[in-house]
């Protein structure tokens, strides 16, 4: 079984006004197998529809350049290519996120551009999973819980690909107690 640990990220604005709806505007992914070896890495970044310029507060948090995404190419486009990345019609795979927003926007942007979303259902969120494992009183962040683990968060956090990588190193130590 090949593992996709990966992660979104969508528009946003300061205080979540409200009739807003958020799209993914980057993904990044890293795929491991079952022995804990990285066969690949996966980062685009999509261009939103509805709306399509990112907020002053999306792009300092992300630090995703509007020109970034005008130059991108729609949902559509890139989850097709995505799923090919992550061959879902010929391997077995698991998707593997930090908690439950990256499942929901993806099933959230395949309902927006009409596209069948039955393949984002293998899917565990390694967030409430690691909060189990480490019998944890609150959730924690995942910048916390790579730190926790003692490994140092590398690249830009808020950013699709870094968030991927470093998930990656939390979920390669405990490769054999995630439940799937």
């Amino acid at each position: 079984m090949n593992f996709i640990i990966f992660d979104l990220e969508a528009t946003c604005w300061e205080g979540r006004p409200n009739g807003l709806a958020q799209e993914t505007i980057e993904i990044g992914a890293v795929c491991m197998d079952n022995y804990g070896e990285i066969l690949g890495s996966y980062n685009r970044f999509i261009k939103p529809v509805l709306n399509p310029f990112l907020s002053p507060f999306c792009k300092e948090l992300t630090t995703i350049s509007q020109e970034e995404i005008d130059k991108a190419r729609t949902f559509p486009d890139v989850i097709e290519e995505f799923q090919d990345w992550v061959d879902i019609y010929e391997s077995e795979y698991l998707l593997c996120s930090w908690g439950s927003f990256d499942k929901k926007m993806l099933i959230s942007d395949c309902i927006l551009h009409k596209l069948e979303y039955d393949w984002v259902e293998k899917h565990i969120n390694l967030k409430k999973q690691y909060h189990s494992i480490k019998r944890l009183h609150r959730p924690c962040g995942l910048k916390k819980a790579v730190r926790k683990e003692g490994f140092e968060f590398t690249g830009i956090h808020h950013r699709g690909i870094s968030d991927a990588e470093n998930l990656a190193k939390v979920f390669r130590k405990h490769l054999d107690v995630w439940q799937y």
